[in-house]
């Protein structure tokens, strides 16, 4: 099965790397993001990657280029201004007749990739989606007037649940999206809810992205507790 890795934007909001090196090239324990990614697909023993590029293609053409892990990865030039969705809609004859998983080149998790699968095979829908919940950063505070009536650490299950990638999609779902200027998140995945061939596969275990300065040093630092990616 061919995993799909969009890898290909500005990463505008962790401009202190971006400005010369693409997001998924960012590292985390001295290797890129994107590396550990994959990595965690390899554990399962999913190895056919096709990776979306984009913006400063060239950077993740070379470091591939360098390397000798025991995976096929097949590099794609999918237009530095091409939207996520267009990027996908770019690989369907790659992908071909086949299911395929999708996620992003910022996210990292420790989801079971096998029951996110046997999942998905169950509802025998286009496309799943991985929901988790986004990490708390607040305190929650509750007022009567100026008076506090409750305090507490926010917890992240009060946060309700967000698309953190890690699809898993039929061919049929290609078909949903218009061109290069069409975000994933946007006409795809909403047409595929209004079908009622969307289903979100629930994880509550680990999750984060890196969308900031502060994201990537947090991942460093989970990284140097031992990093929950790295295990199955």
């Amino acid at each position: 099965m061919k995993i799909i890795l969009l890898a290909g934007g500005f990463g505008t909001r962790l401009s202190e790397y971006t400005d010369t090196i693409p997001k998924p090239m960012v590292k985390i324990g001295g290797k890129p993001i994107l590396w550990h990614i994959m990595n965690y697909y390899a554990q399962y023993n999913y190895k056919n990657f096709v990776v979306a590029l984009g913006y400063k293609g060239a950077d993740i053409k070379k470091y591939f280029s360098e390397k000798f892990e025991d995976w096929s990865i097949e590099l794609v030039d999918t237009g530095e201004k091409t939207m996520t969705g267009g990027r996908v809609k770019r690989l369907q004859k790659i992908i071909g007749n086949e299911t395929c998983m999708l996620t992003y080149g910022d996210g990292l998790s420790n989801i079971n990739l096998n029951s996110l699968i046997d999942f998905h095979k169950k509802h025998g829908k286009s496309i799943t989606v991985s929901a988790v919940r986004p990490p708390a950063r607040f305190g929650s505070i509750k007022l009567n007037g100026d008076k506090v009536t409750e305090f507490r650490e926010k917890s992240h299950l009060d946060q309700g649940w967000i698309n953190g990638g890690f699809f898993v999609l039929e061919p049929k779902f290609f078909e949903l999206i218009d061109g290069d200027e069409t975000y994933l998140e946007r006409e795809p995945l909403e047409r595929a809810t209004s079908d009622g061939e969307l289903f979100a596969y629930k994880h509550d275990g680990f999750w984060k992205c890196m969308d900031t300065k502060r994201d990537k040093d947090e991942l460093e630092e989970i990284y140097q507790k031992g990093a929950p990616w790295l295990k199955k």
